[in-house]
């Protein structure tokens, strides 16, 4: 059988009120490609706001996407909030390393794009579908709590949830990254329900995984 993967389609949300397009696609441009680095997927951007970034093993698609995230809210212009929808699909598909998302139809791709169609239509900026397992609502409100959580970040707090989830350093070591005190870096964090946040995106890890890697 297939390995399980995860495809996440998005787009920034009203992309057309930015002042600064070339700067908002060089940020996304930078992000999906750490993502991509980071979990041996494949991204691809589209359509100036579009794009898609593909993952091999599917434990990663919601950190991903809170990644992701935190790196537009992070460098957002001082008038206005960068974020993006982003809809997740995970379900069993091929895997090949010379994958290029634009040409990509498995279930997976169709799905993730279908579903951030219907976020469009609504409030909700983050959605997750599993093709191959019912989910019983629990999954469904784990990611509105997710959501929730991020509307509700500074660009303070988002940069250092980015820090968190690429690198695991002390928040002394995230002070000097960021030539702030300590006390500023536990403040932010704080501020972005970080304990929650980690141990939300651990159980999603483990729930996505491989039934046959499941702890």
């Amino acid at each position: 059988m297939p390995q399980r993967i995860a495809v996440l389609t998005g787009d920034v949300i009203d992309s057309r009120k930015v002042q600064d397009r070339p700067r908002l696609y060089r940020r996304l441009d930078a992000a999906l490609a750490a993502q991509a680095e980071r979990h041996d997927g494949r991204a691809g951007r589209f359509r100036g706001d579009g794009f898609q970034l593909a993952l091999p093993h599917a434990r990663h698609a919601m950190t991903a996407a809170i990644a992701l995230r935190a790196a537009l809210i992070e460098h957002s212009e001082a008038e206005q909030r960068w974020d993006a929808r982003i809809a997740v699909a995970v379900g069993p598909a091929p895997w090949r390393d010379d994958l290029r998302v634009a040409e990509a139809d498995a279930e997976p791709f169709v799905q993730s794009g279908q579903h951030l169609d219907a976020l469009t239509e609504g409030p909700a900026h983050l959605s997750l579908t599993l093709l191959d397992e019912p989910d019983d609502g629990g999954l469904a409100l784990l990611v509105r709590y997710l959501d929730d959580l991020v509307a509700g970040w500074s660009r303070y707090s988002a940069e250092v949830v980015g820090l968190g989830l690429a690198d695991d350093l002390s928040q002394q070591a995230m002070a000097e990254r960021l030539g702030i005190r300590q006390p500023s870096v536990h403040k932010r964090l704080r501020s972005a329900r970080w304990p929650l946040l980690a141990d939300t995106l651990a159980y999603l890890e483990t729930r996505l995984s491989d039934r046959s890697q499941r702890r």
